[in-house]
């Protein structure tokens, strides 16, 4: 996981001293490999010791094995294609402009996704789902759209799914959870009130609890038996979660194809599908 997007991941939670410290890595990261800790500490406003305590949270025992990850993170940072512009849509930009930024965001925040989430991690979210009786889906807002086309691709594969668009309906299902089932819920803030609550009731019913969410410590992270994260950076004039949903849809999409490669009778369950699709539309 890049050390940036953990830290710019997590600035809204961090005390003011650690927020300002690690405002100044991100914004600067060249320039923070130039400076030692003293230097970043006066560039900061701070002590010395508050740098090398915020090295230690993010699991770094010394400043200098931050400024080690800082400088690989820099190497393996994504960048726009020549040609791309990359960054905050305003309500000046022409159509070009705001079309390669567009484009530009999802890449980014597809790219940083899937480098955030480690290949264990996918493993153990593929070995509950396929071990799974029942696998509920959950989500609220643009969360659900996502978890609406994870769950058709799953029964596409005929695994038992439950999902529906309303949290109500969700919470009632979630109800119904045991052991063997398994949660997956999905909120990129993490704070969704209907699906928190769906979590927990699963919880409380001995299910699994997977959730894709953001890096920030929320509360659905922290119901969670595993966690995926999800990498988005809307703002400005861009609206609607539209990099948060493309960085979920593209991790989902991970998901099903893995499961694909693992379970033998895939493609004859997937041709079925589609030929019943098929006879429906010729009808």
């Amino acid at each position: 996981m890049s050390v940036l997007t953990k830290i710019h991941a997590t600035l809204d939670t961090m005390a003011p001293a650690d927020r300002q410290i690690g405002q100044f890595i991100v914004d600067n990261p060249d320039e923070m490999l130039q400076l030692s800790s003293a230097a970043l500490a006066e560039q900061t406003g701070r002590s010395q010791s508050s740098v090398v305590k915020f090295s230690q949270k993010l699991g770094y025992a010394t400043y200098q094995q931050l400024k080690l990850a800082v400088s690989e993170a820099k190497t393996k940072q994504w960048q726009a294609p020549v040609g791309m512009v990359h960054g905050s849509i305003e309500r000046g930009d022409g159509y070009m402009t705001v079309l390669q930024k567009l484009v530009a965001s999802k890449f980014a925040s597809m790219q940083q996704t899937t480098s955030i989430n480690t290949e264990q991690t996918i493993g153990e979210v593929l070995d509950r789902l396929d071990k799974a009786d029942r696998i509920h889906l959950a989500g609220v807002s643009a969360s659900a759209l996502v978890a609406r086309d994870f769950a058709i691709k799953l029964m596409k594969l005929g695994r038992n799914v439950l999902h529906d668009s309303d949290s109500h309906v969700q919470l009632a299902s979630a109800s119904s959870l045991g052991p063997r089932d398994v949660l997956f819920a999905l909120s990129h803030s993490g704070t969704s009130i209907e699906t928190l609550r769906i979590a927990e009731q699963a919880r409380a019913r001995g299910a699994a609890v997977v959730v894709m969410t953001s890096l920030k410590n929320n509360p659905l992270s922290r119901i969670a038996d595993l966690v995926l994260y999800s990498v988005g950076d809307d703002d400005g004039v861009r609206s609607s979660a539209i990099s948060a949903r493309d960085a979920q849809l593209a991790l989902t999409d991970l998901l099903f194809i893995l499961l694909v490669q693992r379970q033998p009778d895939a493609n004859e369950h997937i041709r079925d599908s589609e030929a019943a699709v098929s006879a429906l539309k010729q009808a």
